[in-house]
C-alpha cells in the first residue's frame, strides 16, 4: 500500500516556534479508525529545534494499551484522534541534535518511553514526577503537544523529541529485548524502588505477563524472597527461571493460606478482574499492596483487609525521567531485558490478536526495519 499524507493529516502538523523550517516525510504504521487495519501511513515529524533530538527508531515495544487506543476502547477517558500511530516503548539511533543538546550526540543509543513533555513548573514535574504533572503530561501518542496538535507513537521510520524527555540505552543490552523496558519495566521497577523492596523482605507479584515477568526479574535482582502467584500452574517453571523463588497457583486455597499475614510488599499487575481481597490478607503488619494493572470495573475490596493489620492499598503508573533513566542504568548493571517476540510490522494485526488470548511471552517488538523495506 504506498504512503498516503492526506490534508487532513496535514493540518494536525504544529508550526515551529521559529517559523518555517524543513520538516521530515516519515513512514509510519496507523489506525485510520476503530474498527480498520493498521496499515501503512505517511506523517511529518517537526524539524529539530534548539533542544531536540531526532532519533531513527531500529525496535518499538507493543503495549496492550496500543490495542485499546487504536480501537478506541478508552474513549471515556482518552478518545483516540484518528490517524493514530501507537507505540511508546522505543528504541533507536540518535541522527541528529540541536544546538543546545548537551546529553546527545549522533550515533548514540536513546529511548523514548510514554512521556514526550509535560508542564516542568508543578510540584510533581519539579520533582523529577512528570509522569505525575498536575497538568496532564504529553503522552508519546494519542496526546496534544504544546502547539496543540496530535502526537504520533513510535510504529514509525523516526521521532523528534526533546532532550530531557529522550534517555539513554546502553549498548551494553540487546536493543530488541531493552525497547519493553520503557513501559513495562518502568511501570513494576518504580513502585518497587517506591516502596523500598529489598532484601529480607519477602514480595508477591500477581501475574505472569508483560508487566509480571518484569516484575519478577527487577524483585529478584533488587535481592527480595519472591513469589509469584498465578491462576495457570503450567506458569511455574517459567517464573522459576525468570527469578521466583516460590510459584504459588492463586485458586488453590490451601497454597495460598500458607503465606496469610507474611509479605512487605504485593506488586499486582493483573488487569482482568480478579478478587484482590485474597491478596491483601496475604500482607503482613504494615504491609503495602501495589496495583500496576488497569481493571475497566471497579475491584470490591474489604475494608477489613485493610484495618487489623494497618495494610495499604495503592496504585502506581510508568516513572518520571530520572527513575526510568535509573531503571535502564539498573538493567545494564544487572543485564535485565524483556523476554520477548520479535515481528515485523505487516504482522502487527496478528499480535493484537495473540494479545488478547495472552499468547505472547512475554513482549511483542517491532522490528522497524520491516517497514523500511516495506
Amino acid at each position: 500500500m504506498a504512503f498516503e499524507l492526506t490534508e487532513t493529516h496535514r493540518h494536525s502538523i504544529p508550526s515551529d516556534a521559529n517559523g518555517p523550517a524543513t520538516r521530515s516525510r516519515t513512514r509510519a504504521y496507523a489506525a485510520l479508525s476503530p474498527t480498520t487495519a493498521m496499515q501503512p501511513y505517511a506523517i511529518e515529524r517537526r524539524a529539530v529545534g534548539p533542544t531536540d533530538v531526532e532519533i531513527e527508531i531500529l525496535f518499538c515495544g507493543v503495549c496492550h494499551s496500543d490495542l485499546h487506543q487504536v480501537r478506541d476502547e478508552w474513549h471515556g477517558t482518552m478518545p483516540t484522534q484518528y490517524p493514530c500511530v501507537p507505540g511508546h516503548e522505543i528504541v533507536g539511533r540518535v541522527v541528529a541534535v540541536g544546538n543546545q543538546v548537551t546529553r546527545f550526540r549522533e550515533g548514540d543509543y536513546a529511548g523514548v518511553g510514554c512521556l514526550v513533555g509535560s508542564c516542568g513548573v508543578c510540584e510533581p514535574c519539579r520533582g523529577g514526577l512528570e509522569n505525575y504533572c498536575e497538568q496532564i503530561p504529553t503522552f508519546t501518542y494519542n496526546s496534544l503537544d504544546t502547539g496543540g496538535a496530535v502526537t504520533y507513537g513510535g510504529y514509525s521510520e523516526s521521532i523528534v523529541v526533546d532532550e530531557k524527555f529522550t534517555l539513554r540505552i546502553s549498548d551494553r543490552l540487546d536493543l530488541a529485548a531493552t525497547a519493553p523496558l520503557l513501559c513495562a519495566g518502568i511501570t513494576t521497577y518504580s513502585p518497587l524502588r517506591h516502596w523500598n523492596v529489598g532484601k529480607g523482605q519477602k514480595v508477591g507479584v500477581v501475574g505472569l505477563g508483560g508487566l509480571g515477568h518484569m516484575a519478577v526479574k527487577f524483585a529478584h535482582a533488587l535481592g527480595a524472597r519472591v513469589v509469584l502467584f498465578t491462576t495457570s500452574a503450567s506458569k511455574r517453571q517459567d517464573g522459576l527461571r525468570l527469578g521466583a523463588d516460590d510459584v504459588v497457583v492463586s485458586r488453590n486455597a490451601d497454597a495460598m493460606a500458607k503465606h496469610v499475614n507474611s509479605f512487605h510488599f504485593i506488586l499486582d499487575t493483573v488487569s482482568a478482574p480478579h478478587d484482590v481481597n485474597a491478596y491483601l490478607a496475604l500482607l503482613r503488619l504494615n504491609g503495602t499492596m501495589t496495583m500496576v494493572g488497569a481493571p475497566e470495573a471497579p475491584l470490591p475490596t474489604a475494608v477489613i483487609n485493610l484495618l487489623f493489620k494497618r495494610r495499604s492499598f495503592a496504585g502506581s503508573i510508568i516513572g518520571g525521567l530520572r527513575e526510568t533513566q535509573e531503571m535502564l542504568d539498573f538493567c545494564a548493571e544487572h543485564g535485565i531485558t524483556a523476554d520477548i517476540e520479535r515481528i515485523g510490522i505487516q504482522q502487527i494485526e496478528t499480535a493484537f490478536e495473540r494479545l488478547l488470548r495472552s499468547d505472547v511471552k512475554y513482549r511483542f517488538v517491532i522490528d522497524m526495519a520491516s517497514l523500511r523495506a516495506s
